[in-house]
């Protein structure tokens, strides 16, 4: 059977090894993973699997990881995964949203790694540990001691190897060509779904060298009235002849994503539009120049903030976040922030989308770059030009 692998199985080696050092620094004996990016940055596992419980076993005592998962889908644990066939375990379908428990199956797999009476990390903020699984586990292990080890392993994700870049780079050309599409096929009377459809295509279809795949949210499309909004839904009305059309798409290449956030106006952009949008160039283009190794996400926010406010404007919100290999519902990686008093230090590697949006009282905008900390600055992960757009 044809492996799926994206990278080289000593990359995936130094990955398990860093977990498991951060593991033994902080006492944990065993650490048991339910976020789906934590368990695809481990193993390689991708499938849309974990809506149902689903694990990944780090234990210090065992060479490789243990995925645990539903029984129809350990095929896809030896397609995409690098795993021996001890270390892929299913439990079968009766466990699944039945009055049994997955997790009474998951925690005699940590009894077979010596969990019994063991320091346990899970990851209590994760968006896929329930109130429900830690009860169970509790129960199932009631020796053990657990603790919170939430983004333990996030923060080992960070900073990027050569080959996650270059996957990156390859997800930031699809949110290109998505971003693309939608300003070709963006006029009076286009509605907005089918606005919507064009960019889903262009996300699957991606570039002539490299598919993409599902984002980890639906892209926003945030029109009119709702251009204010951040996150708002698109509906199936048609565009007027004159509105703002907020856009943030996103690219996906094998699990790794790349934020794109433009503003498009249809008709003519009123004068003070057009130069909220200079402003917004001019503050964030600032920030990005600043990016070096060594210097903080709040130094970089500090340099938006004060390039913004000499035209007197604020921005409440985060300036941008990490991001990297993600599943829905989000990608941000829950570790840094380019906000004010965030002290963490910029390391080559490290990729991040510069968000910054303004949502002001009658007018929103978003024009936005996601990029990565180099040697000796950043390099942008999209090239398409950070200008508000006319048609």
């Amino acid at each position: 059977m044809k492996k799926q692998l994206h990278f080289d199985r000593a990359e995936f080696a130094a990955r398990v090894t860093a977990v498991k050092q951060a593991m033994a620094s902080r006492g944990i004996d065993i650490l048991i993973l339910s976020e789906p990016a934590n368990q695809n940055y481990l193993t390689g596992y991708n499938a849309y699997s974990f809506y149902t419980p689903q694990t990944v076993i780090v234990a210090l005592n065992h060479d490789e990881p243990i995925w645990i998962g539903r029984f129809m889908d350990r095929i896809s644990a030896v397609m995409t995964t690098y795993l021996s066939d001890e270390s892929i375990r299913a439990y079968p379908d009766r466990y699944v949203q039945s009055n049994l428990s997955p997790y009474d199956f998951m925690a005699d797999v940590a009894k077979e790694m010596g969990g019994e009476r063991a320091t346990i990390g899970v990851e209590m903020g994760g968006y896929y540990y329930s109130a429900r699984a830690h009860a169970d586990l509790i129960r199932a292990l009631p020796l053990a001691r657990f603790v919170d080890a939430d983004v333990l392993v996030n923060w080992i994700r960070i900073v990027k190897s050569p080959a996650e870049i270059a996957i990156m780079r390859q997800a930031g050309r699809i949110a290109d060509a998505m971003m693309q599409r939608a300003i070709d096929i963006i006029k009076p009377g286009v509605r907005e779904c089918d606005i919507a459809a064009a960019v889903y295509y262009q996300m699957m279809a991606g570039t002539p060298d490299c598919g993409g795949s599902y984002a980890c949210s639906p892209p926003y499309l945030c029109i009119g009235e709702r251009a204010i909004a951040p996150h708002a839904a698109w509906t199936d009305e048609a565009l007027p002849a004159s509105t703002s059309i907020n856009l943030e798409l996103f690219g996906n290449r094998h699990r790794y994503q790349v934020n794109l956030s433009r503003s498009i106006v249809v008709g003519n952009p009123s004068p003070k539009y057009q130069l909220l949008s200079e402003v917004v160039v001019e503050a964030l283009n600032a920030s990005l120049e600043s990016v070096r190794p060594g210097r903080t996400c709040s130094e970089l926010e500090e340099v938006f903030r004060k390039a913004l406010a000499r035209h007197g404007f604020e921005k409440e919100a985060r300036l941008g976040y990490s991001i990297g290999v993600g599943f829905p519902p989000a990608v941000g990686e829950r570790t840094a922030s380019l906000r004010k008093g965030d002290e963490t230090v910029l390391q080559p590697g490290m990729t991040f989308h510069m968000m910054p949006g303004l949502w002001l009282d009658t007018v929103g905008i978003t024009i936005t770059q996601s990029f990565a900390v180099t040697e000796n600055g950043h390099e942008p992960l999209t090239s398409t030009p950070r200008k508000l757009f006319v048609k």
